[in-house]
């Protein structure tokens, strides 16, 4: 019977990290589910909820990522994966929201703060700056789960406070 892990790893951005990390686990047996990729600042961070075959413990798999030339440096954590793999209800993605512009103090509070007053699930989140000689745009990317019946005024909301932050938002029902 196959094992759920949580394989996560951060260290400094370069070509081929996930290309790397997924040939290595696909040449293990492993299945990915649910993974994530991004860059924080000259940093790379890589998670997935994997499927490891039969005979597969956690420790080996820490143990051949660590011997990885890419991920030479990096902070690697392979644990035992206790949740539900299968995404609820929660997980569905009905919007997607951005919100832009000068990047102010609590911006991500504040906005997750209403999200939450209407019963909306964050189900992934994404927020960048672009540097001073782009402008210093920050971004914010929010895929959530609304309730149909509180969509409009969520979104609404949502809207309002940014345009009185002076920034814009959009806002797209999938």
């Amino acid at each position: 019977m196959s094992s759920l892990a949580l394989v996560s790893t951060f260290c400094p951005d370069r070509v081929g990290l996930v290309s790397a990390v997924t040939g290595h686990l696909f040449g293990l047996g492993a299945n990915l589910r649910d993974a994530t990729f991004a860059v924080m600042g000259s940093g790379a961070e890589f998670s997935a909820v994997c499927e490891l075959p039969d005979g597969v413990p956690v420790g080996e798999v820490q143990e051949g990522l660590a011997s990885l030339p890419e991920l030479a440096g990096a902070q690697i954590k392979v644990t035992p994966f206790d949740f539900d793999p299968n995404p609820g209800p929660l997980a569905r993605i009905t919007h997607r929201v951005e919100v832009s512009g000068g990047d102010q103090p609590g911006l991500i509070a504040r906005l997750s703060e209403i999200f939450t007053q209407f019963e909306a699930n964050i189900v992934r989140l994404d927020a960048q700056t672009l540097p001073e000689r782009e402008g210093g745009h920050y971004t914010i990317r929010f895929a959530v789960s609304i309730p149909p019946e509180r969509a409009g005024t969520c979104l609404s909301a949502i809207a309002n406070t940014a345009e009185t932050m002076g920034l814009t938002c959009t806002a797209e029902a999938l």
